[in-house]
């Protein structure tokens, strides 16, 4: 029975080594794939960072803030479009660019005319300018820290020139949707979104709200505009893909842009 016993307790010890060496090798894989997932993200982080300096590169520097100026014509006006560097989201992308001209360009197949049209993400609100011009009702959202930035350049280029004066609100996707945007009180014909994809840890929360907004039965029509830089904008892709009937109504190689229009599955 003793002999037993301490082949029992050799047999436990064996085991217990064994699970020790198992648990190890699971948490220097968590480690492995935690790094790879950092690297990541600062390589993607350095990538925008580039991006938005080459977008700088004309403006007056300064240590503690910086404001740069964009001009446009679309829809018969000129548009001035005034730029912050503290954020992404105060800086005009290729993607929402790209939009404006396929919505200028389409009038007949997207017809934005007395329409209710909400644009998440709107950063500047270059976007929701050119859809205030071509005569939509226009609610442009954007995080809380955004909406000054936002609100000056709304009613910088749309006074006296709009049918309507579009409405600027805070939106943090995925957050009291249901709440702050009750449906079917908030129902618009169009959803628009610009280069709202790119390296950062909300897009679940964003596919949520873009199916908040676009809902089977709500005959909504989501138009999503966005330049191809990561591996985690493709993931996004097919899960965007996935969740509504899509199509990709055009794709701009040398800018890297893809627009596609989605209407919820049934």
């Amino acid at each position: 029975m003793e002999k037993l016993s301490r082949v029992g307790q050799a047999v436990q010890q064996k085991n217990a080594e064994r699970q020790r060496e198992e648990n190890n090798k699971i948490q220097d894989e968590k480690l492995q794939l935690n790094q790879k997932s950092a690297d990541e993200a600062l390589m993607d982080q350095k990538v925008m960072a580039g991006e938005a300096l080459d977008r700088r590169n004309i403006w007056e520097p300064s240590v503690y803030y910086a404001l740069g100026k964009e001009s446009f014509y679309f829809a018969g006006h000129d548009i001035s479009i005034r730029e912050s560097i503290d954020t992404y989201g105060a800086l005009i992308w290729p993607g929402a660019v790209a939009l404006c001209q396929f919505l200028e360009n389409n009038q007949q197949q997207m017809n934005l005319m007395d329409k209710a049209v909400l644009e998440i993400g709107a950063g500047t609100g270059l976007l929701s300018i050119v859809a205030s011009l071509l005569g939509a009702w226009v609610t442009a959202t954007d995080l809380p820290e955004i909406l000054s930035n936002l609100t000056f350049n709304l009613l910088r280029n749309t006074k006296g020139r709009s049918r309507y004066t579009p409405q600027v609100t805070a939106l943090t996707w995925g957050q009291d949707l249901e709440r702050d945007f009750p449906y079917p009180s908030y129902h618009y014909d169009y959803v628009l979104a610009a280069d709202v994809v790119y390296h950062h840890d909300c897009l679940e929360a964003l596919l949520d709200t873009m199916r908040h907004f676009c809902r089977p039965g709500s005959q909504t029509t989501l138009l999503w505009a966005n330049k191809i830089r990561f591996q985690s904008d493709l993931r996004f892709t097919e899960s965007f893909k996935s969740s509504f009937n899509t199509t990709l109504l055009a794709e701009l190689p040398q800018q890297e842009v893809r627009i596609y229009k989605a209407t919820a599955k049934e």
